[in-house]
């Protein structure tokens, strides 16, 4: 669908049919004009995004790519920018400020009114990772004195104004929030009953200072549309909304990802970062983890007699050291996913850590047995056999005791337990390894 749009927009603006242009785009989807833009050539782009009516331009504008962005802003009039940003909701207007050089940031504070421009400024205070950051102003308010009938006469004069009419909130004259209401419950109540009467005070809020990323759990937690945001007097400063949470959640997403890769978070997105920022991204974990890697060649070059004279043992290490290392990945992987839902607390140890002793023990004996065979029936050799079974049992207990307690540690010590993923667990569970494997055999063969 979207390359039979793109291939008619292109065949349109080519033939210079620009009443037929503005038909089409204005029938799309603002998410799907968005992914077109971004396709075009650039000296395109202006024309098209000036044939888009004013309300779809806006919320156009607001789902574009930030280099797209910068560039319209830079070919805009004022008249232009003015009449943009007044069309958006401020938390849009937010993350647009945000990713602009400070030139351009200038001129679209110049051309805003003077309320967008103070709430803009205010939220901009706010640290990059709190609710104060993430909020938008536009929301709808209520006193508890007014009747229905007032109330909906409220929501129809501010519809166009609020990012969201679906959960109203009440406050008093100092706007300290003192309960909600569904547009529903205003629907099915009587127009002269008043809202203090059919309110809910069971207040679930957020503070401006709160991590975004808990607002987002919390938001899915109690199944929102949007939270409401209070300052240290529990007055009412703005909301969160749906869209912004998951937002937060897809980024979070992505950065425990990367973290798992041993590799450090990005701000841009893939194409968007230069060579020289992957690198960097990627050069610190590569080299911690070469370096402590050397302690397994260290421990295997002191091993080196055995495996001299037992040539079988060193043909079993790469299967041990993937065992482990696959084992200790699997455990670390749950336990962070778990961590990152809320399902596991660090007052839950105890319980995972017997959880994953008693699954270690299921998991490590088939493993010993299946290869045990494996290995008597092609090596012919008893003892190598076993010494390669018991030394899989300690290395599966080891390994899924160490991939469930780093990522909780990392919690207890304020680091994200992201850290503690894949690549780490398995260079500390390839050293136990060895140690494990080698210590088993000399004691089993007297070296």
């Amino acid at each position: 669908m979207a390359i039979s749009f793109s291939k008619t927009i292109e065949t349109l603006l080519k033939n210079k049919k620009y009443s037929s242009l503005r038909d089409v785009l204005s029938s799309m989807n603002e998410a799907d004009i968005a992914e077109l833009f971004s396709d075009v050539k650039e000296e395109s782009l202006p024309l098209l995004f000036r044939l888009l009516p004013k309300d779809l331009a806006a919320d156009t504008f607001a789902l574009m790519d930030s280099d797209e962005q910068e560039l319209l802003i830079r070919g805009f009039s004022d008249n232009e920018i003015k009449e943009v940003f007044d069309e958006l909701y401020v938390d849009d207007a937010v993350d647009i400020v945000e990713e602009m050089p400070a030139n351009v940031v200038k001129r679209i504070l110049q051309n805003t009114d003077s309320q967008t421009r103070s709430m803009i400024n205010e939220i901009l205070k706010y640290p990059e990772d709190s609710a104060g950051s993430l909020m938008t102003t536009d929301y709808i308010s209520l006193r508890p004195k007014m009747t229905v009938q007032d109330a909906i006469k409220r929501i129809r004069r501010k519809i166009h104004e609020a990012e969201t009419i679906y959960t109203c909130y009440v406050t008093d004259d100092n706007r300290k929030l003192l309960g909600y209401l569904s547009v529903r419950m205003l629907l099915l109540a009587q127009p002269d009953d008043k809202i203090c009467d059919i309110m809910d005070e069971t207040v679930i809020c957020v503070h401006t200072l709160d991590d975004k990323e808990n607002v987002a759990k919390d938001m899915n937690k109690y199944d929102f549309v949007a939270m409401p945001v209070v300052d240290d007097e529990g007055r009412l400063v703005g909301i969160v909304t749906f869209d912004d949470a998951i937002d937060v959640m897809q980024e979070e997403a992505t950065e425990d990802i990367e973290r798992m890769a041993a590799i450090s978070p990005t701000e841009d997105s893939y194409f968007k970062t230069s060579d020289i920022k992957h690198a960097k991204n990627r050069i610190f974990w590569l080299l911690a983890l070469m370096l402590s890697a050397a302690i397994t060649g260290g421990i295997l070059t002191k091993y080196e007699d055995a495996t001299s004279a037992i040539p079988a043992l060193a043909a079993f290490i790469p299967m041990l050291m993937s065992t482990g290392g696959n084992c200790g990945s699997q455990s670390s992987t749950l336990i962070i996913s778990g961590m990152s839902t809320d399902e596991i607390k660090l007052k839950d140890y105890l319980k995972v850590a017997f959880m994953e002793f008693r699954v270690s023990l299921i998991l490590s004996i088939v493993l010993a047995v299946l290869n045990g065979i494996r290995i008597w029936i092609t090596e012919g050799d008893f003892l190598i056999a076993l010494v390669v079974s018991l030394s899989i049992i300690c290395i599966v207990i080891i390994s899924q005791f160490i991939g469930c307690s780093l990522p909780m540690l990392a919690k207890k010590i304020k680091l994200d337990p992201a850290v503690m993923a894949a690549p780490l667990i398995t260079t500390i569970v390839d050293a136990a390894a060895i140690l494990i494997y080698f210590n088993i055999a000399t004691r089993f063969f007297n070296i």
